[in-house]
């Protein structure tokens, strides 16, 4: 279709609209990249790093306004020319005699640039993908000019070129690069999408689905509710105009260099992560509209791919999954593949152990030759794409450096498995749930994120010996689907619970230490809720009674733990808290006097081993004894008030019984409050973390739930940065216990967990599962050649 001139005026205005949504949040980018280098400063590092960070801080506040409007000049310069060559590098119509070496400054800044767009287009390239195909429709050509505005390399050489036309140096981009790829990729995305649903407003090829998107709110803690404000001084500007005059001081005037930093760090070190964690706490969303993407780009050019789950796409799959026929031939090959990988692939016994020695290359080899003759045996041309896409997936898979390789090839041995459920049930592609997809995801979280080299806690035997047994039942069982997937999902979760608790040398005594921690508190609870209902219509002293909710329910706790419930040192600390409250009532007479007198040592003597066995110091000891001194006192005397004696047996029986009484424990809730009092567990073997991080939202207490015991994460704590991997979860996920690969156990309480998790303190080692980030590789193959997918 030839371009009208309403179609070009409206490309042009495509194009407007994308450098405005860029200028717009700008903003946001020059002062992350300002809270970047102050959290970066106040890091502890060399002195060598710590006088270049510095010197980041300084220059980056001093030139922040002029490197803003250096990309704000260079973007009104782009959107004004169909190209925008700058100093680029071509050898058309260049004499020999004029060539000359390039520059060391020139190859480096090409460097800067092309690893800036890789960023970008790493995050947004499905929403660019979407928009080039508008704006290529519009003006009816196949494919958008090279140096378009639009083009991530070109926002990238405007970046990075205002940055050096500031004043600011080399050094200092690459001592801040993750923050400034992070902060441009998001605006990127952001401009990408904005762009994209105007021209869906305008009815542009509006068949192209924008995924759903939820943009991140950013504040600053320097910027005063916004930039200059509250607002940039380039909203809603027409590019066409000026750019308008430089507000003395500006927004970068303040806060930066020396000055006082109160409340920065929260805020800033939030601000920083977030644009780590907001991805995460999405995944699902992502992951959707990668499988969305790879259903659109397939069903263009195999439409019947499509055709058994209403055309595909993230959340687009029936309810029930549907099954559709495999030819004979293809389900003949399939068998014959399967057993011909078995045997090539088959485990030797090498230096006492099973392995399999076979190279990576020579592993895809064999799998290409197998994928070969699978597409011969197709009779459809759905069969022969999912052929195609399944081959893509594992060869993504089995390149993964980070697999280790004796594991890798039982990944390989799952490749038929998977292929013939792919073929026979459509929604393998069209929800991140299917089973398969979460087997190869749970596996991969396990083995990957740790030093393969470090001998962790998940790396070991017993992992690769129930791996092994997972592929093999799959294996045996062809003819089931889904089911045995699902089936060997739920064994591998039981397996690694398990495993962690009696199996791994570097865990077992951590979460041993865990469940005592938590079986105590839980204790703590119970017997206050407990003590509490009994001594309700009790006229009991209230010195007495505050002492046996918070001191004595816990001494309690310990004790069961430590004797259980029935031990005899259990009762006896049982009967002290019958003989106190009998001792705290009024005594009227002689005989009661003397019998308090009796009975009074050896009553202290059991409150002291109480509080000692529960890890009380001898000085509050003291203090709890003193406060009871005076209630006793008062009882002597009289002052108080008299318990019947019925009332008195009946509490005392209840004592002896009280485990019998005590509420559920699926309706308790062990608060931080009492969690904060585990630090007599810290230890070298356990360390229990009691501070640090930010008020979490309820999506990330959500969040802290939905962790998975196997996961690896990476914890920032301490000043350190380590790799640990999630070992187990207590009574309804309250704590969970992470183990670092040199066998050290970390302790959280859930909320504690999820602050953590708001403040970025903690972050999974994979930013996207292992079978999203396959999908994602087989994209990027079909969008160079799509045409594989029916040859």
């Amino acid at each position: 279709m030839p371009p009208t001139a309403s179609h070009e005026a409206l490309a042009g205005q495509a194009r407007r609209r994308y450098v405005e949504e860029l200028v717009k949040g700008l903003v946001h980018v020059v002062q992350a990249s300002i809270d970047g280098a102050r959290i970066l400063f106040d890091k502890p590092c060399e002195h060598a790093v710590f006088m270049r960070r510095r010197e980041l801080v300084q220059t980056l506040g001093n030139n922040a306004q002029t490197w803003h409007r250096g990309i704000v000049g260079g973007l009104r310069q782009a959107i004004g020319q169909t190209t925008t060559r700058g100093s680029e590098l071509s050898l058309a119509g260049v004499k020999r005699e004029d060539l000359t070496l390039v520059s060391d400054d020139t190859i480096e800044r090409e460097i800067i640039t092309s690893r800036l767009a890789l960023a970008i287009m790493d995050r947004a390239s499905w929403e660019f993908a979407d928009l080039r195909s508008r704006v290529a429709h519009l003006e009816g050509r196949s494919e958008i000019d090279a140096h378009d505005v639009m083009r991530a390399h070109v926002l990238a050489r405007i970046v990075f070129e205002a940055w050096r036309a500031a004043g600011l140096s080399l050094e200092s981009w690459r001592e801040l690069q993750a923050v400034l790829h992070e902060e441009v990729a998001l605006l990127v995305e952001e401009a990408y999408h904005e762009t994209n649903r105007w021209l869906v407003e305008q009815r542009v090829l509006p068949e192209v689905d924008l995924r759903p998107f939820i943009k991140r709110a950013r504040t600053h803690p320097n910027s005063g509710g916004g930039w200059f404000g509250g607002h940039s001084q380039y909203d809603g500007e027409s590019l066409g105009l000026a750019a308008g005059p430089t507000v003395p001081g500006g927004p970068y005037a303040s806060g930066v260099g020396y000055g006082p930093r109160s409340g920065y760090r929260d805020v800033g070190e939030e601000t920083r992560l977030m644009t780590r964690a907001a991805p995460l706490a999405r995944n699902r969303e992502h992951a959707e509209a990668v499988l969305g993407r790879l259903n659109r780009l397939v069903a263009r050019h195999v439409p019947e791919f499509a055709g058994g789950f209403g055309g595909g796409g993230g959340g687009g799959a029936a309810t029930v999954p549907l099954e559709r026929p495999v030819s004979a031939a293809l389900e003949r090959a399939i068998d014959t593949a399967a057993q011909g990988i078995r045997h090539r692939l088959q485990p030797t016994v090498y230096q006492g152990r099973d392995e399999v020695v076979v190279t990576t290359p020579a592993l895809l080899e064999e799998l290409h030759h197998r994928k070969q003759a699978l597409k011969k045996a197709a009779a459809t041309p759905e069969e022969r794409a999912t052929i195609e896409i399944v081959a893509l997936l594992f060869q993504s898979i089995l390149t993964e450096d980070r697999i280790p390789a004796a594991i890798r090839v039982w990944f390989a041995r799952l490749q038929m498995p998977v292929l013939r459920v792919a073929v026979a049930e459509p929604d393998f592609f069209a929800t991140v749930d299917h089973p398969a997809r979460r087997l190869i995801d749970r596996m991969g979280a396990c083995v990957m994120g740790f030093d393969s080299g470090a001998g962790g806690p998940g790396v070991g035997d017993a992992l690769e010996r129930e791996i092994k047994r997972i592929v093999q039942v799959v294996e045996a069982y062809p003819d089931t689907g889904r089911r045995v997937f699902q089936t060997v999902l739920t064994e591998f979760e039981k397996w690694l619970e398990h495993y962690f608790k009696n199996e791994n040398e570097a865990t077992k005594k951590g979460v041993s230490l865990a469940q005592q921690v938590e079986q105590r508190e839980t204790l703590a609870i119970q017997y206050t809720i407990e003590l509490r209902r009994m001594l309700n219509e009790m006229p009991v002293q209230e010195g007495v009674r505050q002492f046996l909710f918070h001191v004595w329910a816990d001494v309690l706790a310990t004790t069961a733990v430590r004797y259980t419930a029935q031990g005899e040192q259990t009762k006896k600390m049982k009967r002290a808290a019958a003989d106190l409250i009998w001792s705290a009532s009024a005594k009227v007479t002689r005989e009661e006097r003397a019998e308090v007198i009796r009975r009074l040592p050896p009553l202290l003597k059991s409150l002291r081993e109480g509080m000692a066995a529960a890890g009380m110091d001898q000085a509050k000891q003291d203090e709890h004894i003193q406060q009871l001194n005076n209630s006793l006192a008062a009882a002597f005397t009289a002052k108080a008030a008299v318990i019947p004696d019925e009332n008195l047996r009946e509490m005392t029986e209840r004592l002896e019984s009280l485990e019998e009484l005590l509420p559920d424990v699926e309706n308790l809730e062990i608060d931080e409050s009492m969690v904060l009092d585990l630090s007599g567990h810290q230890s070298s073997e356990l360390e229990v973390v009691l501070e640090g991080g930010s008020m979490p939202t309820p999506a990330m207490v959500a969040w802290a739930r939905e962790l998975q015991v196997g996961s690896w994460y990476m914890l920032d704590r301490n000043g350190r940065t380590e790799a640990v991997q999630l070992a187990w979860h207590g009574l309804r996920k309250q704590l969970s216990l992470f183990v670092t690969p040199q066998g050290r156990c970390v302790l959280f309480q859930q909320h504690r967990l999820a602050s953590y998790l708001q403040a970025g303190l903690i972050v999974p080692a994979q930013d996207e599962s292992l079978t999203v980030r396959a999908t994602r590789s087989a994209l990027a193959k079909l969008d160079v050649d799509v045409s594989r997918l029916l040859h």
